[in-house]
């Protein structure tokens, strides 16, 4: 991430709660609708029962420091 977004992350979670909410609400809003996603509602609900069964059959998961690593990394390559 780049420095100013590293700055302005680390003073919005600062924020309380609710704040941190409405910021939230307001970028996510600015977004264009499927922005977030190239799977259909369909494709996320499939994703989602595949995920819940790798959880309950006691798959290890990934740990959050490496999913915080590849969300990172994936950004970086934008």
């Amino acid at each position: 991430m780049a420095t100013s977004v590293d700055d302005l992350l680390k003073k919005a979670l600062e924020l309380d709660e609710v704040e941190r909410a409405r910021l939230v609400a307001e970028l996510l809003d600015t977004l264009q609708p499927g922005a977030l996603s190239s799977l259909s509602d369909s494709e996320w609900i499939l994703e989602i029962e595949r995920r819940a069964r790798e959880a309950l059959s006691g798959r290890p998961a990934v740990p959050w420091d490496e999913a915080r690593r590849r969300i990172e990394d994936s950004f970086q390559r934008k």
